[in-house]
């Protein structure tokens, strides 16, 4: 199977005009007619999976962050980016992104709300054609901010989550917006939700956020993307029968002491 063959069956899951504006999804590095017999699944395209991708001999990754993301100047040596890129484009390894297509369309806040049981769940900031980013849903029952925390740890195998407000809290309406949430805080608050479960919340997002009545729990950018590896292994196996699909997690990139 070529990669353009694979390309193919990705953009029909997440169709790329379904990314936002600012974001940089599709072939990133290599050449459309490569011959992929092995493919790697990973959330970021960091140095690790690169080295694995080379060592054992993988054709394509397939990552949920563009590992190119701004526009680029120059391909060198210089930098971490260009050695990844041209250790990727010397091995012949295809990278292909499907970032906030992903997201919007493709399933990653609907398979986070399904995992959280969320009832009645719709979209939470709606970006293209009834689709958009997050979820918004209610729980079976109340339970107190501390109780969902450990729902949260157990749903995602997390082994830690960051709480914003009141533990003793009691909540019901629940937004979910896995990777960065920082920008679905005001539509949270707009939308009645009592918490926003997410990651990369900074101190005065965070303060702002309680402030204005929307407990927080924040579960690390990692922590509920990782969704992604899963979803997608066993969507392209249905595929792609003669291509061996390796998933690399690599786990939350930091550790609470």
């Amino acid at each position: 199977m070529r990669c353009q063959d694979i390309i193919h069956i990705l953009n029909r899951q997440s169709p790329a005009e379904y990314a936002l504006e600012w974001d940089n999804v599709g072939l990133l590095v290599g050449r459309k007619d490569k011959e992929v017999k092995k493919l790697l699944l990973a959330v970021d395209a960091t140095v690790a999976v690169c080295e694995y991708a080379i060592s054992n001999n993988v054709d394509m990754i397939v990552t949920h962050h563009p590992m190119i993301f701004s526009k680029l100047r120059k391909i060198n040596d210089d930098t971490v980016l260009g050695q990844k890129i041209l250790s990727l484009a010397e091995a012949g390894i295809c990278c292909f992104a499907m970032h906030t297509n992903f997201d919007t369309i493709g399933g990653m806040a609907k398979v986070a709300a399904r995992m959280m049981r969320l009832k009645n769940a719709l979209v939470l900031e709606e970006t293209n054609a009834g689709e958009g980013i997050g979820q918004i849903g209610l729980l079976d029952y109340s339970m107190t901010v501390a109780e969902l925390a450990a729902h949260v740890k157990t749903t995602f195998d997390i082994p830690n989550v960051m709480v914003f407000g009141d533990v003793n809290r009691m909540v019901e309406k629940i937004a979910i917006s896995p990777g960065s949430g920082k920008s679905v805080i005001d539509v949270s608050v707009v939308k009645g939700a009592d918490c926003l479960i997410t990651g990369d919340i900074g101190h005065h997002e965070g303060l702002d956020a309680v402030e204005s009545g929307l407990t927080i729990i924040d579960a690390s950018h990692y922590g509920i993307e990782k969704i992604f590896l899963q979803f997608m292994y066993d969507y392209l196996k249905d595929f792609c029968n003669d291509v061996e699909i390796i998933i690399a997690d690599v786990g939350v990139p930091f550790t609470v002491i």
